[in-house]
């Protein structure tokens, strides 16, 4: 996690950062009227670029995904006591691809994520459904800590509506992007000093990427699951009619805590890029600096 903080240093990603918070935020106005929930979420097909650009960006899309989606809510007039977890959930969002890129074994390609190869696709929509997993847990436990819905209906509706979203269009929008941001030394691997990024072991960092996916996801299923078939909670869209004022199910929060320690325990475990990938970036950094 050190280059989610040293990033800061270098004017670059703080405006790499800017541009991404307020490009979010203006994909995600738009669409406030196409309501799922009325005030809390709505379709969000937005939700494609926290994932995508983090491939390209890494912390700064991180830090970008979550002010502007803070500031969507805000503009966008559904600014309430759960936009904090809104804010730690599309942070998520951001920061879990670049994390995981490279590093779920069998699982990835190996290779750059232009989208030129099936492999890369089927990884891309493997780190597509963690990070709508990871980042519907989090805000559906943090509306239930609230006690405002049960984890049932907001899991649902998040991770299907970020799911969706992501491997659908991340595709097509990486194939177009990602050569060109990379010809441009735009790629956060070439912007940031070696220095202030993790140096992590290469084991450490698989170990974070299985340990960081297996949470986000068994924690999406259990939490479905209980509320489904222990608290009765209807499944589908919209929870059929379940109002705000339901939640606060202690099994749900105590879950919850331990899930989120989790995740936070194997992003400080988790690195940088893999060896092979910062290695082929490090030469466009050197030509240009040359």
């Amino acid at each position: 996690m050190k280059e989610l903080f040293t990033m800061w240093k270098d004017p670059r990603m703080v405006a790499l950062t800017a541009v991404i918070a307020a490009v979010y935020m203006t994909a995600l106005i738009p669409f406030k009227g196409f309501v799922i929930v009325p005030g809390f979420t709505e379709i969000r097909p937005a939700n494609v670029l926290p994932v995508a650009l983090s491939l390209m960006f890494g912390p700064a899309t991180a830090w970008g995904a979550g002010i502007g989606n803070l500031f969507s809510d805000a503009f966008g007039g559904t600014l309430t006591a759960g936009s904090i977890f809104g804010f730690v959930g599309n942070f998520f969002s951001g920061f879990i691809g670049y994390k995981l890129w490279g590093r779920l074994g069998w699982f990835s390609s190996g290779e750059k994520p232009t989208m030129r190869s099936v492999k890369q696709l089927g990884e891309f929509v493997v780190i597509s459904f963690v990070a709508a997993a990871g980042t519907a847990a989090i805000i559906a436990w943090g509306l239930e800590l609230l006690g405002l819905f049960p984890f049932s209906v907001f899991a649902t509706i998040i991770s299907v509506n970020d799911f969706l979203a992501a491997a659908v269009i991340g595709p097509p929008l990486l194939y177009l992007l990602y050569p060109r941001i990379e010809r441009a030394g735009l790629l956060y691997t070439g912007m940031m000093d070696d220095s202030d990024r993790p140096n992590t072991a290469t084991r450490d960092q698989r170990y974070a990427a299985v340990g960081l996916s297996t949470v986000s996801v068994a924690w999406l299923l259990v939490g479905i699951g209980i509320g489904v078939a222990v608290q009765g909670v209807p499944f589908g869209v919209g929870g059929a009619g379940i109002e705000a004022g339901t939640g606060g199910s202690v099994v749900q929060i105590t879950i919850g805590a331990i899930a989120f320690s989790l995740l936070v325990g194997f992003s400080i475990l988790s690195g940088g890029w893999s060896p092979r990938l910062r290695r082929s970036t490090g030469r466009e950094r050197i030509g240009r600096s040359g």
